[in-house]
């Protein structure tokens, strides 16, 4: 699918035939499509590409609500008066404006800026806007655009990103680099995060990378301003659910079988195998939010019809999942991945109504919408998964498999984790080929990326415990950045939530989505052995398919993924509610409960999202019905507000933050 899905992109993006194969997009498409070519030619930091999506989507949001009487912008409220005659030629142009200067801001420092400022100038072109139309004042489209984008950019300069020092951020890991090409393993903290040295390091999109080790990337996203989270503190972790589980704890037996399940998985990634599952929606997905209990759909509900077999080979169906979720080279990183798939939803709904209303909108309004309630979500599903990652510092499997093998804890199951003896070592016997590591732990798992990954199969067999190599390139190995929680899990659970909120089902267009493999699709190794179809009933199915190809990849645990799916879905439904109050013109918000609120040395402390500058005031209520005043006007300062109420008012109290005019 991503050899299709760049082909696509590449034949879509040459001047004069871009989206050309789709229905007449509109001008909001065509820049998320510049932005997400813009990321697949950066290198891939996923915090920082949700954040440009979010910054970019509230720029064409705040530029489409200049225009509509009802839609409250998020940074910009202002409204073009007297509105002009050809309404629909201002938004375009303004849009076009304020995305056009937040692209070239974001993309400056881009390892292929020169590219992706040609592209942007060529698409100005093409749209028939000069670029050297730069003025801020004035009522004309392009100074509003250009105004927004000033303001978006100013507002978000020092959210906490670090943007001013490219989103570097001093870190000192707990445990010297691991060498990967060596048997050799110190750990001080086996619990915690491990730095890798590798070889011949290339970044995900095939940049040679001159560090000697790993560099965590974006331990500080914690501190980022969110668009709907709220916390009372910054030491507190944003949805938290807490550590992973880890050695030297009530949790240690938790941690070592996570860890014996990822070598489970990665013993199935040989197709010479024979094994073939069912991986039809109808038996698998429709899981309850963190398990994979769930049995399927009984019927596909837009066709009333039970959804047809799907019988793959099992090794052929984890190899594609895990390269089709990685989002590596060529890729637009998971949160564009989701723009992607949201993208091609909205290429499938032909009646554009939004959830909670009954008017179908035009596929503008839809998609600054969508945008604006999608990468809203995304931007903080990426702050609350780097905040638990920079809090928890938790191990990747890479690091802990082979640390347990080596001071042989790992849990020993016949068939798949094993001491090599002498007898098992015999010549003809199945860990003869490790008869030099007799008393140590072998592994029955894939063997590693083949010299000749387009022509060849690394396969399954015996290894070395502290060799052990999960299914990803050998260029690469693992995220430079912890485990726990996972963002594949975090960014796709929270966009399920905005696209089922959004559209109005959690059913995707037609009941069915899909993505085909043929062979010669995989870039890890060659496969898959034959047409392998990923298939899904809902939104909720890919994003849990998304969770699980990470313990297929040997990248995550089962409660980095179940963690992050949990954390995700409070992020994209937090999300879609507050979007929701600007679409229906309320100001930020007007009125909402707090999200956040305890009582705190007999004080009450509350916490909400602001807009600096903006005056809000805090009322309570007995029984929720009548609320008064037990605050004067607080004028936010940041964009987020502390609150406390010294001598709180006796009995039970609501309390709901009314935003000032």
């Amino acid at each position: 699918m991503r050899a299709f899905r760049r082909l696509l992109v590449w034949m879509l993006g040459a001047a004069g035939v871009t989206l050309a194969a789709r229905a007449d997009p509109s001008v909001a498409r065509i820049w998320n499509e510049e932005a997400l070519d813009a990321i697949r030619i950066d290198l891939v930091r996923p915090p920082v590409h949700a954040r440009n999506l979010f910054h970019l989507s509230v720029a064409m949001y705040d530029a489409w609500a200049a225009y509509d009487p009802v839609a409250e912008g998020f940074m910009v409220k202002e409204k073009v008066a007297p509105v002009p005659t050809n309404v629909a030629a201002a938004r375009a142009e303004a849009i076009s404006y304020a995305a056009y200067q937040v692209l070239r801001h974001r993309y400056a420092r881009s390892v292929n800026s020169n590219t992706t400022f040609a592209a942007l100038a060529t698409r100005m072109t093409q749209l028939g806007y000069p670029t050297n139309l730069v003025a801020v004042t004035g009522d004309a489209p392009y100074a509003v655009g250009n105004r927004i984008a000033a303001t978006v950019l100013t507002n978000s300069w020092a959210d906490g990103a670090n943007e001013f020092v490219n989103y570097r951020f001093s870190f000192t890991p707990a445990n010297p680099p691991l060498v990967v090409a060596s048997s050799y393993i110190v750990m001080d903290d086996p619990n915690r995060w491990q730095p890798l040295s590798l070889e011949n390091p290339v970044s995900q999109i095939g940049i040679p990378d001159p560090s000697a080790w790993q560099t965590n990337v974006c331990p500080h996203w914690g501190r980022v301003t969110p668009f709907a989270l709220m916390r009372i503190s910054t030491n507190e972790v944003h949805e938290d659910v807490g550590p992973p589980p880890q050695l030297f704890s009530e949790s240690e037996d938790r941690f070592m079988q996570e860890m014996l399940e990822v070598v489970r998985f990665g013993s199935w990634l040989d197709p010479a195998d024979g094994v073939v599952i069912d991986a039809s929606p109808g038996v698998t997905g429709n899981h309850p939010l963190g398990t994979r209990d769930g049995a399927g759909h009984p019927v596909n509900p837009v066709t009333g019809q039970p959804y047809a077999t799907n019988l793959v080979r099992r090794a052929d169906y984890g190899r594609v999942l895990a390269e089709y979720w990685a989002d590596g080279p060529d890729s637009e990183s998971p949160p564009g991945h989701w723009n992607s798939l949201a993208n091609a939803a909205s290429d499938l709904i032909t009646n554009k109504v939004i959830a909670g209303s009954t008017q179908a909108v035009d596929a503008l309004e839809w998609d600054v919408k969508l945008y604006f309630a999608l990468n809203g979500a995304l931007h903080d599903a990426a702050i609350a998964a780097w905040n638990h990652k920079g809090v928890y510092d938790g191990v990747r499997p890479v690091s802990a498999i082979r640390w347990l093998s080596a001071t042989l804890l790992m849990p020993l199951e016949p068939g798949l984790a094993e001491i090599v003896t002498a007898e098992s070592s015999a010549p003809g016997q199945r860990h003869a080929h490790l008869a030099t590591n007799l008393n140590q732990v072998a592994l029955y798992h894939w063997t590693g990326q083949p010299a000749d990954p387009t022509n060849e199969v690394g396969g399954v067999d015996w290894i070395s415990g502290t060799f052990w190599f999960p299914f990803q390139k050998a260029t690469f190995v693992s995220p430079p950045f912890a485990g726990m929680i996972s963002g594949h899990s975090t960014f796709s659970r929270a966009a399920a939530e905005v696209l089922a909120g959004f559209t109005g089902t959690p059913f995707v267009p037609g009941g069915l989505g899909e993505f085909v493999a043929q062979p010669g699709y995989l870039t890890f190794e060659y496969g898959p052995s034959q047409e392998t179809r990923i298939q899904w009933a809902t939104y909720y199915d890919a994003a849990d398919l998304a969770g699980i190809s990470r313990l297929w990849g040997g990248i995550h645990i089962a409660s980095d993924d179940f963690g992050g799916r949990k954390v995700g879905a409070r992020v994209g439904r937090a999300a879609m509610d507050l979007a929701r109050q600007y679409f229906r013109g309320e100001p930020a918000p007007h009125p909402v409960m707090a999200a956040r609120g305890r009582v705190q040395d007999d004080a009450m402390v509350l916490a909400w999202p602001a807009l600096t500058g903006h005056v809000y005031r805090v009322e309570a209520s007995v029984d929720g019905v009548i609320y008064a005043p037990v605050s004067g006007p607080i004028t936010a300062t940041v964009a987020s507000v502390v609150w406390t109420n010294p001598a709180p008012p006796s009995g039970l109290l609501l309390h709901r933050i009314v935003s000032v005019p």
